[in-house]
C-alpha cells in the first residue's frame, strides 16, 4: 500500500533540507575559496566553483615544517588527552551511577559537578595553577585541565544506571570486585556512549588553540591549530629579489582569505575522516546516555 503524502513530514523535510543547506553551503564556499587565486576572491567573484584553480595557499601552508611539528602535537594530544579523559569519566561514572543508599554522598558529589559546568576559576588563576605545578610548555598543560568532562561524566552515568542491575548482582555473588565488574561488564556494554564521549573529547581537544597560545611558550611545542592562527600573509616587497619568477607568482596569488580559507579545510580533515567510523554510535550513545533512569 503506497503510503500517502504527509504535510507535517513535507515540512519536516523542508526543515532540515534548509538546515543541511546552511551548514553546508558556507563549507563549500570556503573550499572553493581556498581552491581561487587572490583577485577572484576580492572582487567576489568565488560562490560554489573555484576561479583561477590553483593550490597555492595549500602549498603555503604545507611547504612549512612547523606544520608537520605541530600537527605531530595535536595527534598526540588528541590520543593522550582523549584517552585520560574517558578513562577518567569511566572511572566517575561507574560510582555517581549507585543509588543514594549505596553510594549516600552520591548527591554532593554531583552538585559539585554541576558548580563547575556553570562557574569555574577563571583565566589568571588557571594560568598561576598551571605554572605553580610547572607544567608551562608541556603537553600536560593543554591535557590536564579539560581532563574531566562533566558533560562526558553525565552521559555516561546515565547509561550505566540504565543497565540491568541483576548483572552487577549476578557477578557479586559470583565474588567479583567493583573494578571486574566495570571493566569486565559494564565497560564492554557501552561502546556506543563511550564512542560518543570519545569524539566529544577528541574534536574539542583536536579545535582548541587558545590554551595553546597561553601555555606554551616554545614554537616547536605549539598545537596545529595554534600555529594555524599565527599563519599569515605577508607580501613584502624585499622578498621578491630572493624568489625564482615562479615563486612571485604563486605567492601574488594568495591573500590571507584564501589561506586561512585552506587553514580551515587543513584543520577539518582528520575530524571529517574520524566521523563515518563513529556515527553509527553517536546517535545512539547520545539518547541512551541522556536519557534519565
Amino acid at each position: 500500500m503506497q503510503k500517502k503524502f504527509n504535510v507535517v513530514d513535507g515540512i519536516i523535510l523542508l526543515v532540515v533540507l534548509l538546515i543541511t543547506s546552511t551548514s553546508l553551503i558556507p563549507i563549500i564556499n570556503t573550499i572553493m575559496i581556498s581552491f581561487s587565486d587572490r583577485t577572484s576572491v576580492a572582487i567576489g567573484a568565488v560562490t560554489f566553483w573555484p576561479v583561477n584553480f590553483n593550490l597555492s595557499s595549500y602549498r603555503a601552508v604545507l611547504d612549512d615544517t612547523r606544520f608537520f611539528t605541530a600537527f605531530g602535537v595535536s595527534v598526540r594530544r588528541v590520543l593522550l588527552g582523549t584517552t585520560l579523559s574517558v578513562f577518567l569519566s569511566i572511572m566517575m561514572a561507574y560510582p555517581l551511577s549507585k543509588a543514594a543508599n549505596v553510594f549516600p554522598a552520591r548527591r554532593i558529589y554531583i552538585w559539585v559537578m554541576i558548580f563547575t559546568m556553570l562557574f569555574n576559576g577563571g583565566l589568571i588563576p588557571t594560568f598561576l595553577t598551571i605554572r605553580n605545578l610547572r607544567l608551562l610548555d608541556t603537553i600536560w598543560a593543554l591535557v590536564l585541565p579539560g581532563a574531566v568532562s562533566v558533560f562526558n561524566t553525565i552521559i555516561l552515568m546515565n547509561f550505566f544506571r540504565g543497565l540491568p542491575k541483576s548483572l552487577e548482582e549476578a557477578a557479586q555473588i559470583d565474588g567479583a570486585h567493583p573494578f571486574f565488574i566495570l571493566f569486565k561488564i559494564f565497560v564492554p556494554l557501552s561502546k556506543a556512549p563511550l564512542a560518543t564521549i570519545s569524539l566529544f573529547s577528541a574534536v574539542w581537544h583536536w579545535n582548541s588553540f587558545f590554551d595553546g597560545m597561553i601555555y606554551i611558550g616554545s614554537i616547536d611545542r605549539q598545537p596545529l591549530q595554534t600555529y594555524l592562527q599565527t599563519l599569515t600573509v605577508e607580501l613584502n616587497p624585499v622578498h621578491f629579489q630572493f624568489m625564482t619568477p615562479e615563486q612571485i607568482a604563486a605567492a601574488l596569488e594568495i591573500s590571507n582569505i584564501t589561506f586561512n580559507a585552506a587553514k580551515a579545510i587543513i584543520a577539518m580533515i582528520p575530524i571529517i575522516a574520524i566521523y563515518p567510523f563513529l556515527q553509527r554510535y553517536f546517535i545512539t550513545g547520545i539518547v541512551l546516555g541522556a536519557v534519565k533512569e
